[in-house]
């Protein structure tokens, strides 16, 4: 069956390393948080990747964003997890408050920086990984460079290796395509590149943030700052441009089992709920069948439907989320004392 309007999988499906020194902002009112730095952790070329921690107890839970978000994004989930467990998000090379990284910003190069990162921050395991999206690409990476460590992950929604092929082999040519996304990140950085942003002009408006209503002007500043930066674009376009090439080639050629590690992939049902019939269903089957060959890389995998969400899960259930990482926390916690 062919799709002709394969716009909407685009939007929904991407949408769908103790080294160096580390420094801590100053105190600063709750509502301007999110315009500074936390935990800045330098790394050994000297980047810094900036990190937000919270909470106390073992295992620490990494949060890891998909495109384009920054450690805010995860900011409903990691409040209820930080009652019961220390939780790390973080700005990716390039996002936020991180220093940009050398290209291509490919699944390696990630997990690399993640993995120096939290070293150089000082922030230890044991580790339960929670991605959403192409994040959860990321965090499979990461879970290969520290297999002893991870004692867990939940996957939200997850973006899986060669996405766009899978869905273009079911549904047609440009099926799952991230073209659109592609094609506005490059206009934005050629934009950027000549000091154009922000622009009201109609294709560029949405390269920019803009302040939202009661925003302390602290926030929209930095907002601003990061969306008219060329890294930033540089940054997307190249995660963009990666995501089923290089980064979908470094997951074939890793670990294919997880063995017995205790994993949840959660399947938002909304996720493909604009799409038109009887496409619908098909896509949302596929969407769920590609969630349950994650599952089924670890015995104790499991794939769960999540009602009343779309893909952006972390904001729609993040209650969800929370009882699916402390569900994971002890059932690590069961498998060390056997």
């Amino acid at each position: 069956m062919e799709i002709k309007c394969r716009s909407w999988i685009v939007a929904l499906a991407v949408a769908a390393t103790l080294t160096g020194t580390t420094s801590l902002a100053a105190p600063v009112p709750p509502n301007e948080i999110s315009a500074h730095p936390g935990l800045l952790a330098r790394l050994p070329d000297g980047r810094r990747l900036n990190f937000r921690c919270s909470g106390q107890g073992a295992p620490t839970v990494i949060l890891e964003g998909g495109y384009a978000a920054t450690s805010l994004a995860w900011s409903r989930v990691r409040a209820l997890v930080a009652k019961t467990n220390r939780v790390c998000t973080y700005d990716r090379a390039g996002y936020g408050f991180s220093d940009p990284g050398p290209l291509p910003r490919d699944g390696a190069a990630i997990a690399r920086d993640l993995d120096r990162g939290l070293r150089a921050a000082r922030i230890s395991g044991p580790f339960i990984l929670v991605g959403h999206s192409a994040g959860a690409l990321y965090v499979r990476l990461f879970s290969n460079r520290r297999p002893r460590e991870v004692v867990g992950m939940v996957l939200v929604d997850p973006s899986v290796e060669y996405q766009e092929q899978r869905f273009a082999a079911e549904f047609g040519p440009g099926a799952g395509s991230v073209a659109p996304l592609k094609a506005v990140a490059a206009r934005c950085l050629a934009a950027a590149e000549q000091d154009l942003l922000p622009s009201s002009e109609p294709g560029l408006a949405r390269c920019s943030d803009r302040a939202s209503q009661n925003q302390p002007a602290s926030v929209a500043a930095a907002r601003m700052a990061e969306s008219i930066r060329a890294s930033t674009w540089r940054t997307k376009l190249s995660e963009l441009d990666t995501l089923w090439t290089s980064t979908s080639m470094q997951l074939s050629d890793g670990r294919q089992s997880y063995g017995e590690l205790p994993l949840i992939v959660l399947t938002a049902e909304g996720t493909y709920s604009s799409a038109p019939e009887p496409a619908r269903g098909a896509v949302q089957s596929l969407w769920q069948r590609l969630h349950q060959e994650l599952a089924d890389r670890s015995t104790r995998g499991v794939e769960r439907q999540v009602a009343n969400s779309s893909h952006m899960m972390m904001n729609d259930r993040p209650e969800v989320v929370a009882a699916a990482i402390a569900e994971i926390a002890g059932a690590a916690r069961s498998r060390v004392r056997r």
